[in-house]
């Protein structure tokens, strides 16, 4: 941050006098350097939008929204929709606006609505912080960790070969921790777990994300393999709505279960967060809700004694440094996903590094500059602007 932005930061009004003046949605568009293969399909394009909140005290704030599909539907939700909803009202009234934004939809909660709102969230979040001249981390009054623990993500459900090729990758580059994909066919993830393991030798850590692949049989079938090669958990095995799935795998492994990516808000992740079937919780800050929700549902985590591990995946540097923020500030963090995509999103939109690149030995430091501590390049907004 230049000094003159730091100066405008320490003379600002304090955070009630704040009013919003504007509120933009940038719908943005990139091509992955390198695919990314899951059971779901081959990634080669992934899109997001980010989210910009001006205000009358000259101090902006910027947030992510998943929109890795039709970007700019979500941007049009957010201009049209959310924006009259926020314009002259007080930045620091933030659990407000969330339930305001809230009903601008009837209907239970999930899909674009809550992504949507996500991006504002950061946003709001990110403007307190440079108003108060704090870090988010510290905004939040947690833990207090100038460093996180991550893990690499992932090797990609591809030929033998490559599979090797990236697990020998994330070796090198130092990840005592490691995330591998497998897919659909039953056999071939148990040989693929089987393999790897035996690649990386018993000191490496290992767990799976198999994105909603199985069944329940097939899920048993997986999660005994895991059991013999000492993998640290089992990630999304099953269909998000099939609840009663998760309970009755919990009874058939002991590989602890991980999931939340796909869960919107608190009241979707209570029941197998409060029952214990999850041991690891992993909502997706640029989809539920942004800061606000996220931190409600990593509370509700702690409160059951279940672990709670920020999920990343194909985002921007937005989202992975509110991540960051909110996982030095839980006092429940098990570890964050460190996607390895060295992509625009990531490497050029904003001023810092992508965690990938800053990551040391599975550590990874928490910025330290106010609000989110990041500054976007606008040249790079304007390259990568869904046409």
């Amino acid at each position: 941050m230049s000094a003159s932005s730091q100066q405008q930061i320490t003379r600002s009004a304090p955070a009630p006098d704040i009013k919003i003046t504007d509120v933009i949605a940038h719908p943005l568009t990139q091509k992955l350097p390198k695919s990314t293969v899951t059971s779901w399909g081959t990634y080669e394009h992934v899109s997001l939008v980010l989210v910009e909140i001006r205000t009358d005290a000259g101090i902006n704030g910027i947030g992510e929204t998943l929109a890795r599909f039709a970007p700019k539907a979500y941007a049009e939700l957010i201009n049209t929709t959310l924006r009259p909803r926020l314009i002259g009202k007080p930045v620091h009234e933030i659990s407000a606006h969330w339930n305001n934004m809230r009903r601008a939809l009837s209907g239970r909660c999930g899909g674009m609505l809550i992504e949507a709102i996500a991006g504002v969230d950061i946003a709001l979040w990110d403007i307190l912080g440079k108003a108060a001249n704090m870090p988010l981390w510290m905004l939040l009054g947690g833990e207090g960790r100038t460093s996180i623990p991550v893990y690499a993500a992932s090797i990609n459900w591809v030929e033998d070969a490559e599979a090797d090729a990236e697990l020998d990758a994330y070796l090198e580059a130092g990840y005592p921790r490691i995330k591998i994909k497998t897919g659909k066919q039953v056999k071939a993830s148990c040989r693929r777990i089987e393999r790897l393991r035996k690649r990386a030798g018993d000191a490496a850590e290992l767990c799976i994300d198999s994105n909603w692949a199985y069944n329940l049989d097939g899920a048993v079938e997986v999660a005994k393999a895991l059991e013999d090669n000492g993998y640290f958990w089992f990630e999304e095995p099953l269909n998000p709505e099939d609840e009663a799935g998760y309970e009755e795998l919990r009874k058939r492994t002991s590989v602890p279960l991980a999931a939340g990516e796909s869960n919107y808000t608190v009241d979707q992740a209570q029941r197998l967060v409060q029952n214990r079937t999850l041991s690891v919780l992993q909502p997706d800050i640029a989809r539920s809700g942004g800061v606000t929700e996220t931190r409600r549902m990593a509370e509700l985590a702690h409160a059951c004694g279940v672990g709670y591990a920020p999920h990343i995946g194909m985002s921007g540097i937005v989202c992975e440094t509110a991540s960051i923020h909110v996982a030095s500030a839980m006092p429940n963090l098990r570890m964050m996903e460190c996607h390895s995509d060295i992509s625009p999103f990531k490497t050029e939109l904003a001023d810092i590094a992508s965690a990938s690149q800053r990551q040391k030995g599975g550590e990874l430091s928490v910025p330290t500059g106010p609000g989110l501590g990041l500054e976007i390049n606008w040249d790079v907004v304007e390259r990568l602007r869904t046409p």
